[in-house]
């Protein structure tokens, strides 16, 4: 019996067993007593089971002892199942585990925190790691590189780097699951400081998986040397045999555009993998080449595509920007199996292209999981066009999946609020983020100065400086100087200017003289802006002109208009957005010829300004108007509603402003049809039309609202009495019985 049971042990120890030999070994485990006798043999069988992918049969070993007390059965088939890819089964056998009243040990943790990493259920993983922590193995540094790798693995990066800091003992498990975590989710400064991190204070040396994901965060970062002094440390340290590593170094390359240290690496490898196929590679090149039609042949010619090939492809017709056209939707639609890397090219495609909102809602209906890339290109989307349904949308789904936490998201969720109209919402965010940087602040001060709300604005900053301990950067002094612009806070706006050069040794750039400009400029201190920019140390752009130029139309000062008119068309004379605004203010002095001088060039260099239009959501479908445009929604009817407010405008003493038409007509009637057909004044009358009286609306529009535009829709907030919350180019105006948040200073 004992030689028997040694000689057992010794088959089911064994590496070289295939199913057939461990069912026959399994059959004598039975007939000699020992699978209820012996819970070492049990526990044998189940892990060999799962090694040989079997799990159903381990299974059926465990529910033969099954009532086990032992924890090492438990252990046995929790870990059979986890290893098999069968994580809610692993976890429900954690939870009668736990309902048998038996007591998990040190080696019960790691496959039942795998396990949670496997279903990405963060819920699930915190109540399991808090567990860990009533029972005291977080010291343990199995247990404790589990719980790092899962929340590594979801994306929670912030509570897996606190995880990582509270571990007595470290090894190198536990730095490249920290390292992994941060790169693949697209944290490449981070894993690269981590890198530094290891190599300075750790007498841990870096393996393939440590080299292979800083070689990943080299090549997103475009950092050359950094990745070349990584490839001689590959080189002495003996991991250039592995596969592995050679893909990441050819991966760098590439993304590097080193075309001819690729396939020096590629030349070198002994072995190759599936990753390398020599067609993976050529596509990838061609493709960043901008040579579609040769990734397409290349393409085409192979017999073996995986999903790496696919998106190689799609990658090249993306940066060609083909995507939509022919052949790569096709290409898109024909594929069998997308990953997520897939879905987010196709929607970061269509973000370009407007029309991300149905390709992102087929992404979640297909039931790929989105990652942290796919909410950081649709977030900022939804800011631009102020989709504020779809935003809270992936604002709940981002929830769901458990990102709310991660800096950048929060980050993206401040803008996107701020630019849907939702400050409230934007703030409500801010307060709630655990961790904050530069940007954070730099978003929140931003938001308070595209309301008008510039004593918020500077609040923050200085709470930003005192207590937050953040250094402001030159974009933070950007968005101070263009609040307190906003809000007529002149003085505020200079100091912010002064402390900036002084206190923090920021050297001016061309955006910050033209705040400053702006700041003087809105507050009718034209003479001061015009001075300003004449002590420039660098020479002014058409962008500081332009801010004193608009400042100038609104005041009324026709003689510095034309000065600085000039000015704007001798530096910035192909500029279409700077010739029209020029063009503009020679129409408002009546010089006919200059106007039609400045379009004759555009037109002969086939330069065009964006075309104006505003937007509207109502009943959750956006509505798209432009100036004058009669095939509109509802056209006859906003145009008798209109009629109807222009009679009642007329009794409060309006008349349409003939500065804002910028062509030489005769006719005053005309004149006035051109100004009163403005998108915003469209898309104001279809709301009104198609909401309850009493609604707050909320417009969105492409450019600056002109002055005309502006009074308008003073007036109509207080005949209709309703809130009226229009986003132009500049900022948020919130027009409230006949007056406007922002003071007239727009």
């Amino acid at each position: 019996m004992v030689l028997s049971s040694a000689s057992i042990s010794k088959a089911l120890s064994s590496s070289s067993s295939n199913l057939k030999d461990l069912r026959r070994i399994h059959a004598l485990v039975i007939s000699l007593g020992l699978e209820r006798s012996s819970d070492f043999f049990s526990g044998k069988l189940i892990d060999k089971y799962s090694h040989l992918k079997d799990p159903r049969s381990s299974l059926s070993v465990f529910k033969r002892v099954s009532p086990a007390e032992n924890v090492y059965l438990w252990n046995s088939i929790i870990r059979a199942l986890s290893r098999n890819g069968l994580f809610s089964e692993a976890l429900e056998f954690y939870g009668k585990l736990r309902e048998a009243n038996v007591s998990p040990d040190r080696y019960t943790f790691p496959p039942v925190v795998k396990a949670c990493a496997g279903v990405f259920d963060k819920e699930i993983g915190d109540s399991v790691y808090n567990q860990i922590i009533e029972l005291g193995f977080e010291s343990d540094l199995y247990v404790g590189n589990a719980v790092v790798d899962m929340y590594s693995r979801m994306g929670f990066l912030c509570r897996a780097r606190q995880v990582f800091d509270e571990m007595p003992v470290r090894d190198l498990v536990s730095w490249n699951s920290l390292i992994s975590g941060f790169s693949s989710h697209g944290y490449h400064e981070e894993a690269v400081e981590l890198y530094r991190e290891l190599r300075r204070s750790s007498w841990i040396m870096p393996d393939s998986f440590t080299v292979t994901s800083v070689l990943y965060a080299f090549g997103n970062l475009l950092a050359v040397k950094e990745g070349e002094g990584l490839h001689g440390f590959v080189m002495k340290s003996g991991v250039s045999s592995v596969v592995v590593v050679n893909n990441g170094l050819l991966s760098m390359y590439l993304k590097l555009r080193r075309v001819t240290d690729a396939r020096r690496v590629f030349d070198e490898m002994v072995v190759r993998d599936s990753v390398t196929t020599v067609g993976n590679i050529l596509i990838d090149v061609y493709a960043k080449c901008g040579d579609v039609i040769a990734a397409r042949d290349v393409f085409k010619g192979m017999e073996c595509k995986d999903t790496v090939s696919w998106n190689s492809l799609i990658s090249g017709y993306i940066q060609s920007g083909d995507l939509l056209e022919g052949d790569s939707l096709q290409i898109f639609n024909s594929m069998e199996t997308r990953d997520t890397v897939t879905w987010n090219m196709v929607i970061s495609a269509c973000v370009r292209s407007g029309d991300f909102a149905s390709v992102t809602t087929q992404m979640r209906n297909s039931g790929v999981v989105p990652d942290m890339a796919t909410f950081l290109v649709t977030l900022p989307m939804c800011a631009s066009l102020a989709g504020k349904r779809l935003g809270k949308e992936i604002h709940c789904c981002l929830l769901r999946f458990g990102y709310e936490s991660e800096l950048r998201i929060g980050n993206a969720l401040i803008e996107m609020y701020s630019k849907c109209g939702c400050l409230k919402s934007s703030l409500k965010v801010f307060e709630h983020m655990s961790r904050r940087d530069v940007v954070t602040w730099t978003g929140m001060i931003y938001a308070y100065g595209m309301y008008g709300e510039g004593e918020k604005a500077l609040a923050a900053f200085a709470d930003m400086e005192k207590e937050a301990g953040v250094v402001p950067d030159n974009v933070a002094f950007i968005a101070i100087i263009y609040a307190c612009s906003h809000s007529g806070l002149v003085e505020q706006g200079l100091a912010c200017f002064e402390k900036m050069k002084t206190q923090y040794k920021i050297e001016p750039v061309m955006e910050h003289y033209a705040c400053v400009v702006d700041l003087l400029s809105r507050s009718q201190k034209i003479s001061k802006a015009e001075e300003f920019i004449q002590a420039m140390p660098v020479k002014p752009d058409a962008s500081v002109w332009a801010s004193l130029l608009r400042a100038c139309r609104t005041s009324g000062d026709m003689e510095t208009a034309e000065r600085v008119s000039k000015k704007i068309v001798e530096l910035n004379p192909d500029d279409p957005g700077y010739s029209i605004l020029a063009s503009n203010a020679y129409a408002a002095l009546r010089k006919w010829d200059k106007v039609s001088l400045i379009r004759k060039s555009l037109k002969d260099k086939e330069r065009k300004k964006n075309p104006g239009y505003s937007w509207i959501e109502v009943s959750k479908k956006v509505y798209l108007f432009r100036a004058g445009d009669v095939s509109a929604p509802q056209f006859e009817a906003i145009h008798e509603s209109l009629e109807m407010l222009y009679s009642l405008m007329a009794k409060e003493g309006y008349v349409p402003d003939p500065r804002e038409v910028s062509q030489n007509l005769e006719e005053e009637e005309e004149k006035r049809r051109l100004v009163c057909g403005h998108s915003e004044r469209l898309a104001i009358a279809f709301g009104l039309l198609n909401t309850e009286p009493g609604t707050p609306l909320q417009v969105m529009k492409n450019l600056r609202v002109c002055g005309d535009c502006h009074e308008v829709t003073k007036l109509i907030s207080k005949i209709v009495g309703r809130e009226i919350l229009v986003r132009d180019a500049n900022r948020f105006h919130l027009f409230k019985d006949g007056a406007c948040s922002c003071n007239d200073r727009w």
